[in-house]
């Protein structure tokens, strides 16, 4: 496991192997990925969007667009809490 510290303006160093493993090199972007409270994904912004195809969990139950969004504005509410 990598590690990076922090710096007091809020940068980072992404260690050389993570760059490496991404295929970053200088100017490279990044995006971060909230995945839950307490966790974010870094992910090469350079990588085709099919790169994250299975990346998150998909329910086994299906819904209508209009399900979705209601289920999204339900999580956004209660994620206000905290």
């Amino acid at each position: 496991m990598a590690t990076a510290y922090v710096s007091p303006d809020g940068s980072v160093t992404i260690p050389e192997s993570i760059r490496v493993a991404l295929g970053l090199e200088n100017g490279g972007r990044v995006e971060f990925v909230s995945i839950m409270e307490g966790q974010v994904s870094l992910v090469a912004a350079n990588l085709s969007p099919s790169v994250l195809k299975g990346f998150l969990h998909r329910p086994d139950v299906d819904c209508s667009v209009e399900e979705m969004i209601e289920l999204g504005i339900k999580r956004a509410m209660m994620a206000k809490k905290w």
